[in-house]
């Protein structure tokens, strides 16, 4: 008999979870991101020996630091709450989602630290082409630990390489190389790391502009700008390509998140995508109301992009939840219906091998492995649990991939006015140049919201419900839990912004 859910302290976990998860990303990208343009800038300062490269990448350094710092101490928060919070998930699938967080500490973290020091204080102590090799360590070390944590991200997104075991009631890993080469993990790193390196040209035009627009440090804005310009174009035109292959990849991985990203109901052929609409509040799977109170379709645009074919059938989500037999799709009520053969069955297995019963073990694990893919069904109490937050998942999608379009286009616009010469001439562009570096962590959090939001209910996608990974604490604990952090991550993101402003106005000249 499945246990009494306390779904409220399930709700404060979650909430403790995503207010850790987003504090923690505004930190995260720029890191990815700065590194790399750091060792930039300390790269051309080698080839020119130009001492104005020297001060300009130690003030770029210096705000990375600052960055670096905080985004260690949130991180450290995060990895602890899978034991506080999610210890029933811990203890499912620890032998498998611990090992690329283990390989993260051992190996990325530990590089990157430990040329971190030679970066800050090795100037004039080092050699210059050790103190570049330092600086491109830390920035590799860097995305390192990001492709580490991004590997275990993308198991939870799409499990593979492992299998359950009855007998312990864990998920083991049976293929390491089949969990890093997951095209979920790969088609993960290579689009999170690339909007980490837009978010960090951002940064710098956002600041250079800003300097631009105060007549200060002039030179110092445009080389800044002038690398930082190119560099974002690069990545935000990778950042739309990977994009594009992440859509392709969530279609056969995770359709039921491609359909709320897409608020899709029915599924037809060619299937439209929605570049603009406002979603009906009052729809429902299995209703007759429209999805949309005003769209704009591109038709068969849907279909090109998740099926790669302009006739491709995209499931949506009542074709998901309630089984379409033409296009061989189960529904959600017969999935719940062997899920919960294989988690009577798995009782009655661990029951009868404990009383030594052999006959009747055997028995049921036989059952138990008929049904065993829909085991984390098991445990929902009706298709329509399935469904993710339609709204918030659509329209954040929809603003990531506007912003993204945006940020290709500034940095033409920006190209082209620094070609011309005529950039500093133009205050209304530096002032958008400022704006978008916030509107870059709107972008990067609209994209996590989309990932982590789109494939809920699920913990592990389709194998373990967040309901039964959770901690069996009392939702008041929890609850000041959520208070206790968000009041310490506000402290810290408050800290940063106040050390990050005063070094920016101290500027390049400043130690």
């Amino acid at each position: 008999m499945i246990e009494q859910i306390d779904l409220s302290m399930v709700g404060w976990a979650r909430a403790t979870f995503a207010l850790t998860a987003l504090y923690h990303w505004i930190f995260v990208p720029l890191t990815l991101g700065l590194s790399v343009l750091c060792a930039f800038f300390e790269s051309i300062y080698i080839r020119t020996g130009n001492e104005q490269w020297k001060s300009l990448t130690k003030f770029w350094m210096t705000l990375f630091g600052i960055n670096f710092a905080i985004g260690v101490a949130t991180g450290i928060i995060l990895e602890f709450e899978f034991g506080t919070h999610w210890s029933n998930y811990s203890w499912i699938v620890g032998d498998i989602f611990g090992t690329p967080l283990a390989i993260e500490a051992i190996l990325a973290f530990v590089l990157e630290t430990t040329f971190f020091a030679v970066m800050f204080f090795g100037w004039n102590r080092v050699s210059k082409k050790t103190h570049l090799f330092s600086t491109w360590m830390v920035a590799l070390g860097s995305n390192l630990s990001a492709l580490w944590i991004l590997v275990a991200n993308a198991w939870m997104q799409h499990p593979v390489g492992m299998k359950f075991n009855p007998d312990t009631a864990r998920f083991e890993m049976q293929d390491f190389w089949e969990l890093i080469s997951s095209p979920v993990a790969i088609s993960h790193f290579v689009h999170i790391t690339s909007s980490g390196f837009l978010l960090a040209s951002l940064f710098v035009v956002g600041i250079s502009s800003w300097y631009l627009l105060k007549k200060r440090h002039i030179q110092f804005a445009k080389r800044s700008i002038a690398v930082a310009c190119t560099f974002g174009l690069l990545s935000s035109l990778f950042v739309a390509f990977t994009g594009d292959e992440h859509g392709y990849v969530t279609a056969r991985t995770q359709p039921m998140k491609l359909a709320a990203m897409e608020a899709l109901y029915e599924g037809k052929t060619p299937t439209g995508l929605i570049a603009i609409g406002l979603i009906n509040p009052n729809k429902k799977p299995g209703d007759d109301q429209d999805a949309f109170s005003f769209k704009v379709e591109i038709p068969g645009m849907l279909s090109v992009l998740a099926k790669r074919d302009f006739d491709g059938f995209v499931p949506g989500i009542n074709d998901l939840v309630y089984g379409n037999a033409e296009q061989g799709l189960m529904s959600t009520e017969e999935k719940i219906r062997r899920g919960k053969l294989a988690v009577a069955s798995l009782g009655d297995y661990k029951k009868a091998k404990k009383n030594g019963e052999h006959l009747v073990a055997n028995n049921a694990l036989s059952v138990f492995d008929q049904h065993r893919d829909y085991l984390g069904y098991g445990y929902l109490n009706s298709p329509e649990e399935v469904v993710p937050p339609v709204a918030l998942t659509f329209y954040a999608f929809r603003i990531m991939v506007g912003l993204g379009t945006f940020f290709i286009l500034l940095f033409l616009v920006y190209g082209y006015l620094m070609e011309k010469k005529q950039l500093e001439n133009k205050p209304m562009i530096l002032r958008l140049g400022v704006l978008s570096l916030f509107l870059g962590y709107i972008a990067q959090q609209t994209g996590w919201i989309v990932t982590e939001v789109g494939r809920q209910p699920w913990a592990i996608q389709d194998m373990l419900p967040v309901t039964v990974a959770r901690s069996n604490l009392d939702s008041g604990t929890v609850a000041v839990t959520f208070f206790l952090f968000l009041a310490l991550f506000t402290v810290l993101l408050i800290a940063e912004l106040k050390i990050m402003t005063k070094q920016i106005s101290i500027g390049p000249e400043g130690e």
